[in-house]
């Protein structure tokens, strides 16, 4: 699938915008703060219904507007298209989703119709952060991979409220908890399966596009779920009944689960040197990517020249260039990103952004 067609109102410093992108690569330049980010923060809005540059969509609107308003028109490999739509009001207390007119109310139909890769200089913490960035990396996924699991996921979050709620009182009548531990423990073991099954497929795929980066290091993927291994969840969530009662809440579980990123039998974070670190999450993004044959997902990559040094950059367009993603990739200066002729086989469109206003420029102008 490819993103046709781009409307922006009240983004940030960004001119109302109308863009109609490139399907393949889109090479976005231009002064710091000059909104080629918030070019990527609108498509990825409209993927996950949320931000990457803050908690809150609010901080998104412009200055002085009281809404924001996101539309695109989505082509899918058989030819079909659609349209998506997200409006945020400063006085309402959630966004208003559309997808073909009609008003849905879970961000997961959108992450279903236009899934997104994003790599941008905080793409360390993949590594670095807290083990629910890893969870949500392998969820997504799973969730692209699995039609059973986004079901099962939520049916686990359901659960888990309901368990926890009753931890919290002082008296709980036991056969009340056995009700929602047999859920949970339904609903563990399909998303359980679901990540297993993931990770089997990612791992080669993986290790394969890390190679091709020049890093040659025999880099693991194991997964933690949450649990002891050794012992089946309904063991274990039986064992530990006291316990999270006396805490009031459940201390085990696939809401603890982990991708472990390992060298040499340790943690990579802690071994790896820091353009090493960059790499291993590079490859993991451009496996997810590779992985997600029966929907094409888009590459939002911002400030590569951040992320990686010449080489390395020339090696991984390289690669973006064979998948034939679609890709929107942002840059200070359009001469330094990579050389010309890594590009020479792509579709590639250049568009310069300067005090919010985006302009498409001519390939030879743009690098001159």
């Amino acid at each position: 699938m490819t993103l046709e067609r781009l409307d922006i109102h009240s983004l940030r410093n960004l001119q109302p915008t109308r863009w109609q992108p490139n399907a393949h690569i889109n090479v976005v330049y231009g002064a710091n703060a000059s909104g080629k980010t918030s070019l990527l923060e609108a498509v990825h809005i409209l993927g996950l219904g949320r931000s990457f540059r803050h908690k809150s969509l609010l901080s998104s609107i412009q200055h002085q507007q009281d809404s924001l308003h996101l539309y695109a028109k989505v082509r899918q490999k058989c030819g079909a298209s659609y349209r998506l739509a997200i409006q945020r009001e400063r006085q309402q207390e959630r966004s208003l989703i559309y997808i073909q007119e009609q008003s849905v109310r879970t961000t997961a139909e959108l992450a279903a119709c236009l899934p997104i890769q994003l790599i941008t200089p905080d793409s360390l913490r993949l590594l670095e952060g807290a083990p629910q960035l890893r969870r949500q990396y392998l969820d997504w996924g799973a969730f692209h991979a699995h039609a059973h699991f986004l079901p099962a996921w939520q049916g686990l979050q359901n659960a888990l409220k309901q368990r926890n709620s009753l931890l919290k009182h002082a008296k709980i009548d036991p056969s009340y908890l056995q009700l929602w531990d047999n859920e949970l423990i339904r609903y563990t073991q399909v998303v359980h399966q679901a990540r297993l099954a993931y990770l089997e497929m990612l791992q080669p795929v993986f290790i394969q596009y890390l190679q091709a980066l020049t890093l040659n290091l025999s880099i693991e993927l194991t997964y933690y779920p949450g649990w002891d291994k050794k012992y089946e969840y309904s063991d274990a969530l039986t064992s530990s009944r006291a316990r999270d009662q006396a805490q009031g809440f459940t201390s085990l579980g696939a809401q603890r689960a982990d991708l472990r990123i390992r060298y040499q039998g340790h943690n990579a974070l802690n071994i790896l040197s820091r353009g090493q670190q960059k790499l291993v999450v590079s490859a993991l993004k451009l496996a997810q990517g590779a992985l997600l044959t029966d929907k094409a997902c888009v590459y939002l990559v911002d400030d590569l020249a951040a992320e990686l040094d010449a080489q390395h950059r020339k090696n991984f367009c390289q690669l973006l260039v064979q998948q034939g993603k679609q890709v929107f990739m942002t840059c200070i200066d359009a001469k330094h990103l990579v050389p010309m002729e890594t590009f020479s086989e792509a579709d590639v469109s250049w568009f310069h952004v300067e005090q919010g206003q985006l302009t498409p420029v001519d390939f030879s102008r743009s690098i001159g």
